[in-house]
């Protein structure tokens, strides 16, 4: 697996190259051993522009939080998904309006009823974890 730096293209070696420009993150968390968490710090890390969103949380280590993705304004390469698949599943509408270039599905998000969604509205999936792609 290649190595992510900065705005580099990613071959995930199945033709298809993704960069993460601007990437919404969802699920956030202000807990530091959450994998979330750390996606946060390595996605800041390897120069991603990064949107956070969490329905309660309004700040994570000054960076703000917003509630829901339908805050996000301009364009969105790369939306990658901390919650389980029964939160992701009342966030559809959200997900289709945002219509995001990517949806990375972290190991335990993984929600084929929306992945049938994405791919038929023309967004690629990605069930990967976003650490390992960093890394």
């Amino acid at each position: 697996m290649p190595v992510l730096k900065g705005r580099e293209l990613l071959d995930f070696g199945v033709g298809m190259y993704y960069v993460f420009y601007d990437c919404c993150y969802f699920g956030s968390s202000h807990k530091e051993h959450r994998f979330s968490f750390k996606a946060m710090k390595a996605l800041e890390e390897h120069g991603s522009e990064i949107v956070l969103v969490h329905p309660i949380l309004k700040d994570v280590e000054g960076r703000r939080v917003l509630s829901s993705m339908l805050d996000i304004q301009g364009e969105v390469d790369a939306v990658t998904v901390y919650v389980n698949p029964a939160i992701s599943m009342t966030l559809t509408d959200e997900f289709l309006k945002l219509a995001p270039k990517r949806v990375i599905f972290n190991p335990g998000t993984e929600n084929p009823i929306l992945e049938s969604q994405f791919e038929a509205a023309g967004i690629n999936v990605v069930n990967y974890c976003t650490l390992i792609l960093l890394s």
